[in-house]
Parts: C-alpha cells; sequence; structure tokens
C-alpha cells in the first residue's frame, strides 16, 4: 500500500546568475504552445510552428508566423504571464514574416510554384478582426518584411531562395533576389507605389545571384539587407538607392569543436569563415549587428556590429559560443556544421540601456548584451527559450521580451513548438540553474542522468548519458554557488583511454575517492547492460555483467540509478522487463562479497497515455528514495514525482523467485518544480541526491540540445532528514 508522505522543505533554491547590480534581468513568465490557437476540432497533432513574430504598437498583440499550417497566428499578451489565444488565419500560401503598423498587419506571403518560379504577395489583415483586406503582388518569394519607425513605408526582402539539393546548392540559380519598398498611408497600402530596388552586380559572390534575406529600416528611413548566400551586406538610402554595400567578410576561430562525435571536445580551429549573416538590426543612425548564421558555406558561430562604412566595431568570435557551452546548451551535433547557429537578432533599450539580443538557434538559448559600449559588449544574461527560437520581439514600454520558437516535436512524443515571454526587471536571474563558467578549463557538458553525493555539504556528481558516449564523464558540482558550478570534468577511462559504448545513468561514490556507475544497455547499439567501478581518475577498475537469468528478460530500458547500501549494490530498472507482472519494475541487488544478484518489486504508479517508469536510486538514513515520471512533456505530463521506500523493504529474494513487493510513500511532486522556471514541463528528471548536509538536489537530462531545449533544470528541494 502507498502512503503519501507530507514532507516540509524549504522553499525551491532557485539558482542565479548575477548580473552587475545596475543590469536589467530577463526571467520567463509564460510558455504557449502553439497548438493551443487551433479552432476546437482540429487535429492537435498536426505539425505547427512559431518562427518569425511581431507586436502590436501598445504591445497587448503578438503575431507569429507558422510555416507547417500556412497561418499566422495571434495571441493576446494583455496579462504577459498567461498569454491567450486568438487563433490562426489562413494565408493561402506560406507566412514568412508580418509586421504591424496601427491596426494593420502586413504579412509575406510565399506562394511559389517552385524554385524556378517564385512567386508572393503581401497581405493586408485587420488586426481586430483578422479578415483580410488586400494583397499586393511582390513578384517573386518575399522573407523578411520591416516596417519603418514611423510607420509610412514597408520594405520586403524578395530572397527566391535556391534549391540545396541542386549542384549542392551552389549559386547561382536563378531567378536573382532583390528588395520591395511599399508606402503606407494612413494604414493602406499603396501597392502601385512599390519600388523594386535591384541587388545584382553589387557582391563579389554570386553577384548575378543575390538572395536578400533580411531587412531592417532606421530612424532615417534607410533599409540594411543582408545577401546571406553571397555574404554580402547593402545599405538602401531614404530615397530607395543603394546607398553602401560591402562584403560581410571572414572569421576563424580557436578552440571550437568542428566534428560530430559525441564527445565535446573545444581544440580545434576553423580559418576563414564567411560570417554569411541572417538577421540585421540597426543599433543607431550608423551602426547594425548581424547574426552570423551561416547558409551555403560559411557560419561564424557568432554576431558582429558592423560600421554603415563595413568597418566591422565589434566580432564576438567564439565568445558567444563559449557562454552557450557553459550554460550545457552547446549543440554537438551540430559540431561539424554551424555549431550554436545565431540566427536571429533584437536591439532594444531598457530601463535606459541599450541591448542586443542574439538567439542561437540550435543551442536554443539567447544572449542578452548590453551595448553601451559598441567596442566590447558585455554578456550580462542567457535565457532559455525552447526548441530552435527563430524570432524575437522585444517590448520596452511593456518590460517584455517575447520569443517564437519554431520546432514542433509532437509527433515523435516531444515538445511542442511554443511562444515564450520574459519579463524584464530588478529581479536575481533564475537561469541558468547550473553552469561551468569559472572552472579552471572550459567544461562542456550536458545529458545530466545521474546525481550522488560527495562528502561535504552542497558536493555532487553528475553523470552523462550516451549522447556523449564517446567520452563519458563525471562532474563534480558545487551547489553552494549560485548558480551551482560544475567545477571538474573527469572522463571515464579503459586503458587509459576514454571508454566507449557506454550509457551512464547513475553514479554512486564507492567510500574510497572513486565511483560505481550504471550503464544502460541498449542491444541494437552493442551497449552492454553492466555496472563499471573507476577510480577517481576515471580508469575502470572492474565491469559486471548481468547475469544471464536476469538478461534473458532484458529490454533496452536498463538501469536507471544506482546506489550503495554497506557492501550491497542497489540498481533501479527503468520499465518493466519481460517476466515482470505489469504495473512492477525490478530494484535489483548485488552483493559486492558473495557476488549473488537478487531483487524486489517495485510498484509503479499506474501509466497514462505514456509509459512509466524510474529514473533514480539515492539511499540516505532509513530510506531508498526514488524518481518515478512518465515520458510525457508539457502539458501531458502527469507524474514527475520522488518517492521513498523503507530500507527494511528492500529485503532481496534470488532472481527467478516472486519478488517481494515493497511499500512507498510519495515525498514530492516534482511538476510544480518543473514548471517554476516559466516553460513547459520536460520529461527527463533524472538525478537526485542527498548531499552531507541533508539537503536534497534534483537534476534533468537535457538530452545534449539534441531534439530538446537544452535546458537544464537543478535545484533543491530542501532538508530530507530533519523531517524523518
Amino acid at each position: 500500500m502507498m502512503h503519501k508522505f507530507a514532507l516540509l522543505t524549504s522553499a525551491i533554491a532557485l539558482a542565479t546568475a548575477m548580473p552587475a547590480l545596475s543590469d536589467t534581468t530577463f526571467n520567463r513568465i509564460a510558455a504557449f504552445a502553439t497548438p493551443d490557437n487551433m479552432a476546437a476540432g482540429e487535429d492537435r497533432a498536426r505539425p505547427t510552428s512559431a518562427e518569425i513574430i511581431s507586436a502590436s504598437e501598445d504591445g497587448n498583440t503578438v503575431v507569429y508566423s507558422d510555416s507547417p499550417l500556412g497561418v499566422l497566428g495571434f495571441l493576446d499578451i494583455t496579462d504577459p504571464t498567461a498569454p491567450k489565444p486568438l487563433g490562426n488565419v489562413a494565408m493561402e500560401g506560406e507566412p514568412t514574416t508580418a509586421v504591424i503598423i496601427g491596426n494593420r498587419v502586413f504579412v509575406g506571403v510565399d506562394t511559389s510554384a517552385s524554385f524556378t518560379d517564385p512567386s508572393g504577395q503581401l497581405r493586408v489583415l485587420d488586426l481586430d478582426s483578422h479578415a483580410v483586406l488586400a494583397s499586393c503582388d511582390l513578384g517573386g518569394q518575399p522573407d523578411s518584411v520591416a516596417r519603418s519607425p514611423d510607420g509610412s513605408f514597408l520594405a520586403v526582402a524578395i530572397e527566391n531562395q535556391r534549391d540545396e539539393d541542386l549542384n549542392d546548392g551552389a549559386l547561382p540559380q536563378m531567378p536573382a533576389g532583390y528588395v520591395v519598398k511599399l508606402p503606407v498611408t494612413n494604414g493602406e497600402l499603396d501597392c502601385d507605389g512599390q519600388q523594386r530596388i535591384e541587388m545584382t552586380g553589387l557582391a563579389e559572390i554570386g553577384a548575378d545571384d543575390p538572395e536578400s534575406e533580411y531587412v531592417d529600416i532606421n530612424e532615417a528611413g534607410e533599409i540594411v539587407v543582408t545577401l546571406q548566400e553571397n555574404n554580402h551586406i547593402v545599405v538602401i538610402g531614404a530615397d530607395g538607392a543603394v546607398a553602401s554595400h560591402f562584403s560581410a567578410g571572414t572569421v576563424s576561430l580557436e578552440g571550437v569543436d568542428a566534428k560530430d562525435d559525441g564527445a565535446l571536445t573545444f581544440t580545434d580551429r576553423l580559418s576563414d569563415l564567411p560570417r554569411e549573416p541572417d538577421a540585421v538590426k540597426w543599433i543607431d543612425a550608423d551602426h547594425f549587428a548581424t547574426a552570423n548564421e551561416g547558409d551555403y558555406e560559411g557560419g561564424s558561430r557568432g554576431w558582429t556590429i558592423f560600421n554603415r562604412d563595413g568597418t566591422v566595431v565589434y566580432d564576438s568570435g567564439n565568445s558567444f559560443e563559449h557562454a552557450v557551452i557553459a550554460a550545457g546548451h552547446y549543440p554537438d551535433k551540430r559540431s561539424d556544421a554551424k555549431g550554436v547557429e545565431p540566427e536571429s537578432i533584437e536591439v532594444a533599450t531598457f530601463d535606459g540601456t541599450p541591448y542586443v539580443f542574439v538567439v542561437s538557434e540550435r543551442g536554443s538559448i539567447i544572449g542578452v548584451y548590453d551595448v553601451t559600449d559598441l567596442t566590447a559588449p558585455r554578456l550580462t544574461q542567457l535565457l532559455p527559450s525552447g526548441i530552435s527560437p527563430e524570432g524575437i520581439v522585444a517590448l520596452p514600454a511593456r518590460n517584455l521580451l517575447v520569443t517564437a520558437n519554431e520546432a514542433d516535436l509532437g509527433e515523435d512524443g516531444g515538445a511542442r513548438a511554443h511562444v515564450m515571454l520574459f519579463q524584464a526587471g530588478d529581479a536575481p536571474a533564475a537561469y541558468p540553474m547550473l553552469t561551468s563558467e569559472g572552472a579552471d578549463e572550459m567544461i562542456g557538458w550536458g545529458a545530466l542522468s545521474g546525481l550522488a553525493a560527495g562528502d561535504a555539504p552542497g558536493q555532487l556528481f553528475a553523470v552523462s548519458d550516451s549522447v556523449y558516449g564517446a567520452h563519458p564523464a563525471i562532474y563534480t558540482i558545487d551547489a553552494t554557488q549560485t548558480p551551482a558550478r560544475i567545477t571538474a570534468k573527469t572522463v571515464v577511462t579503459r586503458n587509459g583511454d576514454p571508454a566507449q559504448k557506454l550509457d551512464l545513468e547513475g553514479i554512486a561514490p564507492d567510500g574510497q575517492g572513486g565511483f560505481w556507475l550504471a550503464s544502460d544497455g541498449r542491444s541494437d547499439r552493442l551497449i552492454p547492460h553492466a555496472i563499471y567501478h573507476v577510480d577517481g581518475t576515471g580508469e575502470i577498475q572492474a565491469e559486471i555483467g548481468l547475469p544471464a537469468d536476469l538478461l534473458a528478460h532484458e529490454t533496452r530500458s536498463g538501469f536507471e540509478g544506482i546506489a550503495l547500501q554497506g557492501d550491497r549494490l542497489w540498481m533501479a530498472v527503468q520499465r518493466e522487463w519481460g517476466d515482470d507482472p505489469e504495473g512492477q519494475v525490478k530494484l535489483v541487488s548485488y552483493d559486492l562479497d558473495s557476488e549473488e544478484w537478487g531483487a524486489v518489486a517495485y510498484p509503479l504508479e499506474p501509466a497514462g497515455e505514456g509509459w512509466m517508469g524510474l529514473s533514480e536510486i539515492t539511499i540516505d538514513g532509513d530510506w531508498a528514495y526514488v524518481i518515478e515520471r512518465d515520458n510525457l512533456i508539457g502539458a501531458a505530463a502527469v507524474v514527475k514525482k520522488l518517492f521513498r521506500v523503507p530500507l527494511a523493504d528492500l529485503a532481496p529474494v534470488a532472481l527467478g523467485q516472486t519478488l517481494p513487493v515493497v511499500t512507498k510513500e510519495e515525498v514530492r511532486d516534482l511538476i510544480p518544480d518543473l514548471q517554476s522556471q516559466g516553460g513547459y514541463v520536460v520529461d527527463k528528471v533524472e538525478g537526485f541526491a542527498i548531499d552531507a548536509g541533508g539537503e536534497g538536489w534534483m537534476v534533468t537530462d537535457n538530452d545534449g540540445v539534441d531534439d530538446s531545449s537544452g535546458e537544464t533544470l537543478f535545484w533543491s528541494v530542501g532538508a530530507m532528514r530533519d523531517a524523518q
């Protein structure tokens, strides 16, 4: 029988990255899943997205393009903590970017039949009724749309994008792109007055095939446009004529990871990378910032401030990516491509301080830079932003920042696309909750899948799972700092070389300076189910394979935690194996002296739409603690809980016998904790430990930023021993 246990704990210790006292801080306050904008009765399982996002002049309404559905999505953010759906409007094509002037919404719509026959419209909608009022033919495929600060005209980048599968995507692929300028008078669009501004003959790369990517307009009515694939930037005067243009240049980087190999090693060099900027935003009358995403051959993993004459005032080099690495958001699977891939950029002034917001599409994180000194921008924060942020808009008058996150993984049971809102203020920054910043050397980390306590209060150890199978590692954490700090990384080795084919899911100190590690097997990947004993340097001293009578019933869901009780190891099996009754999993024991195996049965919570299983086991005092969770995300998540089992119930019987069923008591519902950061509920709560001072700590697994937001939540659940 299960008894719910009321455990008195302190409030969650939200770790904070402390900016300077004068800095504005941004904290996430809400997340809106784009399927919630669908009408009743629609198929919510369909892929949807939030891409480029804009706001009304009063800041109460945001609109975002949703390419998979072919709609423009509307949200009411009058109460930013509780955004309300205003529905989707079909665009009869692929919407790219929408901007708002007064009560009119102007949206570029790609209606192209093919790459060689591009076409597009600029449609006008009523902000309140969402009725389509007018449509202008643009003569090509629109990408970015910008409004002038005074609302007197629009600029549209006509990209006429290339087919990346044709001739390896090489330029030229006609027809060429250009820029369109359209007058707006009292909210009415003058289609007949549109001006076509040619971009051909300017770039050093593909001069006859310019692909206009992104436009922005300054107070003087000048347009800056990036030609991404051409690695070129053009400034158009207020008269609509090209005023200047220049190459975006190249960057060489040291200390980067250029290999997709499951190892976070930042020792490579990349030379002469074309910046190939995507988004561009004016900072003032003479300077603009670019996000150097890259496309065809380049991508410098950073961002740049240019003078209007082409002079580079500042380039982030490897510093932005290094900051993302320290926050655990580095996407290793993009190492051989464009790394963290900055794509969007926003410029705004909050509380008198000018900021540039740099959006890392692949790192799923936002860099906040104080650009008071344009020659030396200062990174003040990193903000978590859902999976693959694509668009961003700042609303300083409302102290808000809003991001659009395009990736929708609902078909695979993952997170849906989201719009996320951040509040500016003077509260401590709530994210990151764990960082390797300040370590003696740069430490790449992620996919934390097990947690254990050290000898001192606040000292913890974690392991990473198969995402980094080429360099399985043990991380030392100092939780006495805010945010908590990863201070050391120990690679698990075999004969001096990084051990291979490990999927570490559990860790327990051996009491002698080494560790016991549990590796989750995957027979379809030739990864064995096993227990490993390593010394303090990470060198494997012993490998204990599972006995045949246990392996005879194995599945891909193996050990998900390990704990030491005297001379006995206990391992939690994540899900039912072939010989388990439905709704029960094994807690497996191994006697280090007699080398005998045994087990007891643990009763799972009823499974809902997903599966139910265990993620961790920790032994402290008279109790064994386990994390029990479903594999569901966001609003679908039901069970993310901490339970405890009396040690007296851990009386193993031999394998093959009927296993005694332990009793369990609920200690804590973790869903409120997972909601405390203002995002959606993540699925993988995978680590729990009670430190030497009796404080409980939790950590989530960010899947190595692969089909994941990259967020690692690390928090205290308070004192665990006083109430026993």
